[in-house]
């Protein structure tokens, strides 16, 4: 190469120099990234994170233009970690319980042919119910007229100035313990009864509903 040449290839680079410098400036600064967080109460920015600064909520921001490239929010405690796990498993329990839900009100669609059918299965339930209320009742009834009977021949033996004895207040506590156990299993069972009722009334909508879908709501 001449001298002439020489000199015209390095005025070129002189003259190409800054636009070189400038891209690789970009090229290496490109993805740089500057971090803001509250520390004590006030905002601190920095080129760095510091390791205090690792669970803290930031804004992460970009060197060569300047806007925010995201926001982290701060590391969740064990006692909030703990919070987020139940929720999510009481979540997933409420999704697994919808979805059997719906699998049985597809199967009772599939089950009876007609409206009556379901009618049918449900008045048998209701039947039966009622059987056992009224047999309830009875027994009920018949423990509550004996317990009657024996409290009386207890306040006679008391009257005459003698005492009760063993055996009969023994009767009396135990008949009084089973009439006790037969009332809440009454009250159990008329609230059983009532359920039912209204879990019918339910499934009839609902059946009405899957044999009779609204026209959006045809696939």
């Amino acid at each position: 190469m001449n001298k002439a040449h020489a000199l015209i290839a390095g005025t070129v680079l002189l003259a190409l120099a800054p636009g070189l410098l400038a891209a690789q400036g970009k090229s290496a600064g490109g993805n740089k990234k500057l971090y803001c967080w509250n520390e004590n109460g006030r905002k601190v920015c920095g080129d760095a994170l510091p390791a205090s600064a690792v669970d803290s909520e930031r804004t992460e921001i970009s060197a060569s233009s300047g806007m925010t490239t995201g926001r982290l929010g701060r590391a969740l405690t064990a006692e909030e970690r703990a919070a987020a796990a139940e929720a999510a498993r009481q979540q997933a329990l409420a999704d697994a319980e919808a979805a059997a839900l719906l699998r049985r009100e597809k199967a009772m669609a599939e089950s009876y042919a007609t409206e009556n059918e379901l009618r049918r299965a449900y008045e048998n339930r209701i039947v039966l119910l009622d059987e056992t209320v009224k047999a309830s009742e009875l027994g009920i009834a018949g423990l509550r007229q004996s317990l009657v009977h024996l409290l009386r021949q207890a306040g006679e033996i008391e009257l005459k100035g003698k005492p009760v004895g063993k055996a009969v207040a023994d009767t009396i506590q135990g008949q009084h313990q089973e009439l006790l156990r037969q009332q809440d299993m009454l009250t159990q069972q008329r609230n059983e009864r009532v359920e039912v009722e209204g879990e019918f009334q339910a499934a009839l909508e609902r059946y009405r509903e899957l044999k009779n879908p609204a026209p959006n709501e045809r696939g």
